[in-house]
């Protein structure tokens, strides 16, 4: 998922370069929106211990 937001950031970034602020716009809140997906992800699976046991 990080990837995603990672490909939509860089979509964003070239789009604003030539000037194409609409599609800038959109990939650049698609990024944001899976950023923070992937964040809360990333917490939900700390907390629930899902990881694998490294001090036993």
């Amino acid at each position: 998922m990080l990837s995603w937001t990672i490909t939509f950031l860089v979509l964003a970034m070239v789009a604003a370069l030539f000037g194409f602020t609409g599609i800038a716009a959109g990939a650049s809140s698609i990024a944001q929106v899976l950023f923070f997906l992937f964040l809360v992800l990333f917490v939900v699976s700390l907390i629930t211990g899902r990881g694998t046991d490294v001090v036993r």
